[in-house]
């Protein structure tokens, strides 16, 4: 039998309905390669990343799997919906369906609510056997033991640069729980990680030099990380990931991952007043801390970026200038600039629809553009996309960009020299300010 697992691309904008193409990608993603290797044997497997391809719609095809984000569900929808009017079954499952499952339901012939190791071997085998039901709910959280081999050999290698990076699971679930996250709902309050010889053998098997470690934060267990990095030294690659500010404060760890082959870290720092961070339960992060944190990582030659969310109540308007002042003064390689944004799920939705301050619920991460959801206490939503477009604008300039950044001689400088001009290019364009190419 004949599978496509495919991947949507979002659209470009509310006003223009059109799927977001691009050549390459920058990342060797990790969704589409690993539900083939979960798919059991009796299929015919083909991937499709709607980004990079067309989709052949009339193309003679058994079954349409379709994962899917809620930044690319509407394109989601209309794949199924144009599969399902030849016949074709079509399931969906992803991020989006754990929140949206009545709504995923009006579009497909079943949806997968939760983790794909205990639901996708049973929706294919139902749909081999015409007997699909409309909702498969996963029943509990994986050991993320002996996970399957990503089948990376299906993907189109040309689609990605000659120098790909790899994107690596090593664990899941976050041990923190911040007001505005909704991963750690459909993730696990549980951290989870894999063991450390799997997690090498598939790095190994990837042929790789170049990886990024896609985990909602690496290193939850210190000592478990500490293990991982050890084992990484040999091997001799270059690896990036998302981690908690707080970890940069210990020296050893530090030492360790500049010896294991760390390149770049990306940091939620989310603000740099101390009230706001209490107010997202952010415990971590203390701002007393952040400039020898922003040190530790400098003398180490390690390449950052560092997150930062605006727009909750313990702000006011001096808050933007006042960011754009430290992270000048820090000479800060790379920064992202958010909107803070009421994800259904998460305690921050739920108190700002129980204060009725949501605006427009049925859109909220469905688009690119930078929107603001909700009503902020001390300016209106206009004035807070305003003043983040604004940051991006002064940030990327050329002149803060050869004020901060030094000579590109290392790996970590050329990678921040590469995003800075990216960036630079997305802000006077007036595009979307995050790239999905890791979605």
């Amino acid at each position: 039998m004949k599978l496509y697992i495919i991947q949507p691309s979002h659209y470009r904008g509310r006003s223009n309905r059109r799927p977001y193409k691009s050549k390459k990608r920058t990342l060797v993603g990790l969704t589409l390669p690993y539900l083939a290797a979960l798919t059991p044997p009796g299929w015919e497997v083909k991937l499709i990343d709607q980004q990079l391809s067309d989709i052949d719609f009339e193309a003679p095809v058994d079954l349409v799997a379709i994962t899917t984000w809620t930044i690319n569900s509407f394109a989601a929808y209309e794949i199924a919906d144009r599969f399902r009017a030849r016949g074709v079954p079509v399931i969906m499952g992803g991020p989006h369906t754990y929140f949206f499952s009545e709504e995923a339901a009006q579009h497909c012939d079943a949806v997968g609510i939760g983790e794909g190791e205990f639901i996708w071997p049973r929706m294919l085998d139902d749909a081999a056997n015409g007997r699909l039901r409309k909702f498969y709910p996963a029943e509990g959280y994986h050991n993320l033991k002996a996970l399957p081999m990503p089948r990376r050999d299906l993907l189109c290698s040309k689609n990605y640069g000659p120098v790909k990076t790899f994107a690596v699971q090593t664990s899941r679930g976050c041990p923190f729980s911040c007001e505005f996250c909704s991963e750690r709902f459909y993730l696990g309050k549980r951290y989870r990680y894999r063991p450390v010889p799997d997690v090498i053998d598939e790095i190994k098997e990837s042929k790789g030099k170049y990886f990024f470690f896609a985990d909602s934060t690496f290193a939850g267990k210190k000592s478990h990380a500490a293990e991982l990095m050890e084992a990484l030294a040999p091997l001799g690659i270059h690896w990036s990931t998302l981690w908690s500010s707080n970890l940069c404060r210990d020296e050893k760890f530090m030492d360790l991952a500049k010896r294991s082959g760390l390149l770049h870290v990306n940091i939620g720092i989310e603000s740099i007043e101390q009230a706001t961070l209490s107010s997202m339960n952010k415990r971590a992060n203390k701002v007393g801390q952040y400039e020898e944190i922003l040190e530790n990582l400098r003398k180490r030659g390690i390449s950052y970026s560092l997150n930062f969310v605006f727009g909750y109540d313990s702000e006011n308007g001096s808050v933007f200038d006042s960011t754009l002042s430290f992270l000048r003064r820090n000479k800060t390689p790379v920064a992202y600039f958010n909107i803070l944004t009421p994800h259904i799920g998460t305690p921050f939705y739920e108190r700002m629809k129980a204060e009725d301050r949501l605006i427009d619920p049925a859109n909220i991460g469905r688009w690119p553009e930078l929107s603001c959801h909700f009503q902020p206490r001390h300016y209106s939503p206009r004035q807070l996309e305003a003043n983040i477009k604004r940051l991006y604008r002064e940030f990327y300039s050329l002149r803060s960009i050869f004020s901060r950044l030094p000579f590109p001689l290392s790996r970590s400088d050329m990678a921040s020299w590469m995003v800075n001009l990216e960036q630079r290019k997305n802000t006077r364009a007036d595009n979307a300010m995050e790239n999905f190419d890791s979605y």
